[in-house]
């Protein structure tokens, strides 16, 4: 399920100052990137527990991201700022990045891909959730593969 047409708007709203030239948008997502350790969740659910007698439950998750993805570039806008994409975090050019270990995640109800960047040694960790899951294999088809 893509973006609803609200939140697409506001997407290629933040993007299109930033667009050079004759560049296109090909796709809109939400995706969470990054990855967070065991140890940094097991810490968190240790300390709220003990923080709310153990009647509160938390989670840390990968930042919230949306992807703007153009014909010359994969741009990132903020998620966090209630729903409206926010400040640009991210620009990478689209001839230097490849997609890698693609797969179904968490029962079948994600969608998760590395990024990688020429000459970069750390991927970057794309994890579609369930309700934009079908965007993934479709951001992935956009760049080589890598193994």
């Amino acid at each position: 399920m893509a973006l609803n047409a609200r939140r697409n708007r506001q997407l290629l709203d933040a993007a299109s100052p930033l667009l050079l030239e004759g560049e296109q948008v090909e796709m809109t997502s939400l995706a969470g990137v990054g990855s967070v350790s065991v140890r940094k969740q097991a810490l968190t659910a240790a300390v709220v527990g003990v923080l709310s007698a153990g009647t509160v439950m938390a989670t840390v998750t990968p930042r919230p991201l949306y992807i703007a993805l153009t014909d010359r570039r994969v741009l990132f806008f903020d998620g966090n700022r209630g729903g409206k994409p926010g400040k640009l975090v991210l620009n990478l050019p689209r001839p230097y990045v490849s997609a890698g270990h693609s797969k179904k995640a968490f029962l079948g109800l994600q969608y998760v891909t590395r990024l990688s960047m020429a000459g970069e040694e750390q991927g970057l960790k794309i994890t579609f959730p369930v309700q934009h899951r079908s965007d993934g294999p479709r951001f992935v088809a956009a760049f080589p593969v890598t193994r």
